[in-house]
């Protein structure tokens, strides 16, 4: 599993584009596995990329950032 995050530039908020990031799980999570981690997933991020803000997020299967689940 994936999340999938929409992010804009605090700066331009016309600037944006997708970010894949791992949640981290050893096996494959269920979908609401997924859902469940990603706030605390995505905290973190977001720490560690002040620029960037967090407009919206799904979860995905890994490889698949054009679909949802």
């Amino acid at each position: 599993m994936e999340l999938i995050l929409s992010i804009c530039l605090f700066a331009s908020p016309g600037t944006c584009r997708e970010e894949i990031v791992s949640v981290g799980l050893e096996q494959t999570p269920a979908p609401v596995q997924c859902m469940m981690g990603a706030p605390p997933v995505i905290a973190e991020w977001s720490e560690t990329h002040p620029k960037w803000k967090v407009t919206k997020w799904r979860c995905g299967r890994a490889g698949s950032a054009g679909r949802d689940i």
